[in-house]
């Protein structure tokens, strides 16, 4: 008669994914609360900087989130939208929105195990993501004195998270103009980004910024030439 096989023991590892109500799966590393904390080892704290860097840009990349405000009053993120025509702005049924803030904490906070990022940490890996040139900061407007970071510096609460950067975007536009046989054609920056002819296109939805980021590359390379009015602008590929 054979014995009873004993009971499997409970795993004391956190699971490998933690996935969000939006989809994205965060890394198993975000289940480990040392992951939160500041690790004193320089190689460590190094490899630390890395994954953090690295779940960053996938977690904007997922929600296509091009900005992040990193005040201490809370984390937000904002997506483009299209802006709103002129007709709509007599409407005042028609919102009128330029972009979409939503409450991006959960990136550096998981509410499972209690565990948060903290500000100066985040800017840390926002320091790291800088000289990788995938983070800029948005610097202050003149006698903005709102800043929390504490620096004394010029930057502001606000910084580019650059999963794809400018000349990144503009290789993009570039290869699109190739293919759809654009070069010569004029179009405005909201045909670009919203129209119907872009509609599939990695940068349809670009926030306009950026957009102009990624143009003004193209005019350095002789791709492209921008004129108009500000809201109204046009831009002609070569």
């Amino acid at each position: 008669m054979t014995s009873p096989s004993p009971p499997p023991v409970p795993s004391t590892n956190p699971p490998t994914t933690n996935t969000s109500t939006t989809g994205f799966v965060f890394p198993r590393e975000y289940s480990f609360p040392p992951f939160f904390t500041r690790q004193p080892n320089p190689t460590t704290l190094h490899a630390q900087l890395v994954k953090w860097s690295s779940l960053v840009l996938s977690y904007c990349r997922h929600h296509r989130i091009f900005k992040l405000n990193i005040s201490s009053s809370g984390i937000t993120s904002s997506t483009s939208l299209p802006p709103t025509h002129a007709d709509d702005l007599l409407d005042p049924t028609v919102p009128p929105p330029n972009t979409e803030n939503h409450d991006a904490l959960e990136l550096f906070h998981n509410r499972k195990i209690n565990r948060q990022l903290s500000l100066s940490d985040i800017r840390l890996v926002i320091d790291f993501l800088k000289t990788d040139g995938r983070a800029e900061y948005i610097s202050k407007s003149a006698g903005d004195l709102s800043s929390t970071n504490g620096s004394g510096s010029d930057v502001g609460d606000i910084v580019w998270i650059y999963w794809r950067t400018p000349e990144e975007w503009a290789s993009l536009l570039e290869a699109w103009v190739d293919e759809t046989g654009q070069k010569g054609s004029v179009l405005t920056l909201y045909e670009l980004t919203y129209g119907e002819g872009t509609r599939g296109t990695e940068f349809h939805g670009l926030d306009p910024e950026l957009l102009q980021k990624a143009l003004a590359t193209l005019v350095k390379r002789g791709k492209a030439q921008i004129f108009g009015q500000e809201d109204s602008r046009g831009v002609k590929f070569f």
